[in-house]
């Protein structure tokens, strides 16, 4: 099975490269990018069957072993998360195909779109199976350098004001991750992440943390993060539906999946698990209080975005297995919910005109698919039971409840009050933009929905249904994966069968 691990990675450069040689034929274009995403996520589902029955899966790049040579490592966690960013990936190409042939729904050429697309899939399935610091830095910038293209598709003014803030931005953590790495090397003399997870224990505790703080601001800004998360709500909104959808779902789960390796192989045993929970609650608060204020259905979104990757900060922060469970089982909801409702709010951009509240009105009445589309991926978000939301949710909250103390006691009311208002943002969207008389004018054509782009959105409210209904297994897969993360040994063994040189 090592042998497939390449794959996730290697099979959409190589589309990328066939697509752009393919430029001006996109019907073979769309082709060859649903065939790689195809065969990503098929490849994900037999690393994450094999991780879970017979441990981490491991190969060695070009043979040289580790420490020396680089290593891609899928354990469950990692194969976990390729499984469903490759779903999503998938699910959001087929939308994109269906609003413009493949481009965004406006005059951006499909040469751009397709290969930008899959070097940006590359980049987030690196990420996850890195093996050593370098290579996880390599996977980060692949996808931002991806992401600069597709977050600046057809050059407006908007665009390009907004996806500069984002570039500058990320390059800034891209800087602070390269010197962390930097500095990681000259203190141990390795960047494999087996090895330095004994390594680092020898370093004198000051090195040590300030190598810690250093990674995570690196993180926490990819992440969105509060304080480091005042540059989401303006980038993502102006991009396009499929552009702002992936990027919602993925990019911003990428730093939360490298604080969760990080924290738990490197640095185990919560020594900054005090702050981690003063940003979890700030980012679950301030998050949720932006989303109330807005009135645009995109940058609502974007704040709830920003607001429940406090959840997923929570249960590392807890650095317990029922808190690093429910971290895991939220990220994968999380992942499937905000993609689904920001495809969301490009349908109903495309049937209303606009995702201004104060210009839409009556979509239950004239779209009641569109309306069914919202309304349960936003309960979902929103926690209410008996949706996947609501089980992390309480997964968390139980976690916080059980580890005892006051912060964790402050963060249960924190996350409580989160959901809650979750709730508030949902029903009022839901009253303005779909309950309220419509807002078109009389006479006016109504717009219809691309069958492709609503096959792909019921597609993934499916799945995040299915989340719902196999929520048991899933929680089965994410405390084993918490148990191996907190005990080190699984990866370490594999990754370093005959022990650290």
């Amino acid at each position: 099975m090592s042998a497939l691990l390449p794959l996730p990675v290697v099979v959409p450069l190589l589309g990328a490269a066939l697509t752009l040689l393919l430029a001006g034929r996109p019907l073979w274009q769309r082709s060859v990018s649903v065939l790689c995403l195809t065969t990503t996520l098929t490849v994900a589902v037999l690393l994450l069957v094999q991780a879970y029955r017979h441990g981490p899966v491991v190969l060695a790049v070009g043979a040289w072993p580790a420490p020396v040579g680089i290593v891609l490592v899928a354990d469950q966690l990692a194969a976990l998360m390729l499984v469903v960013s490759s779903a999503v990936t998938l699910c959001v190409l087929l939308y994109s195909i269906g609003q413009g042939r493949g481009e965004t729904g406006e005059s951006t050429p499909v040469t751009i779109f397709h290969p930008t697309y899959l070097v940006l899939t590359a980049g987030v399935t690196n990420a996850f199976l890195a093996g050593d610091l370098f290579n996880l830095f390599v996977g980060f910038e692949i996808l931002l350098a991806a992401s600069f293209v597709l977050i600046t598709l057809n050059g407006t003014e908007t665009r390009i004001r907004t996806g500069s803030m984002y570039v500058v931005v990320s390059i800034l953590s891209s800087m602070i991750f390269l010197a962390a790495v930097g500095l990681v090397y000259a203190a141990t003399g390795t960047l494999n992440l087996a090895q330095l997870a004994g390594r680092l224990d020898d370093l004198p505790d000051g090195v040590r943390l300030a190598l810690q703080l250093m990674l995570l601001v690196a993180f926490g800004i990819k992440a969105a993060a509060f304080p480091l998360s005042a540059w989401l709500p303006d980038s993502y909104p102006t991009a396009p539906a499929p552009v702002t959808a992936v990027f919602a779902g993925l990019l911003t789960k990428v730093g939360v999946y490298a604080i969760i390796r990080t924290e738990t192989l490197l640095f185990p045993g919560g020594q900054v698990g005090g702050l981690l929970m003063v940003v979890a609650g700030l980012t679950m608060v301030i998050g949720i209080l932006g989303a109330v204020a807005q009135s645009d259905l995109k940058r609502i979104f974007s704040f709830t975005l920003v607001s429940h990757i406090g959840y997923m900060i929570f249960g590392v922060a807890l650095s317990t297995v029922a808190g690093l469970s429910g971290a895991i089982f939220y990220v994968v909801h999380h992942i499937t919910i905000q993609t689904t409702l920001f495809l969301v709010a490009g349908l109903v951009e495309l049937r209303a005109g606009s995702t201004d509240l104060r210009r839409v009105g009556g979509l239950a009445r004239v779209a009641p698919l569109l309306a069914v589309l919202f309304f349960v991926p936003a309960m979902n978000l929103a926690g209410v039971p008996p949706f996947s939301g609501f089980l992390g949710k309480l997964g968390l909250l139980q976690a916080g409840v059980a580890s005892g103390g006051v912060l964790p006691a402050v963060l249960v009311g924190a996350g409580a009050l989160t959901s809650l208002l979750t709730l508030y943002v949902a029903s009022r969207v839901w009253n303005i933009a779909f309950w309220r008389a419509p807002r078109l004018a009389t006479g006016e054509p109504a717009v219809r929905l691309p069958t492709l782009m609503v096959g792909a959105t019921v597609a993934l409210v499916v799945f995040g249904l299915v989340l719902t209904v196999l929520a048991g297994p899933l929680f089965d897969v994410t405390v084993d994966a918490a148990t191996d993360l907190r005990s080190r040994t699984p990866y370490l063994r594999a990754v370093l069968p005959d022990g650290p040189p």
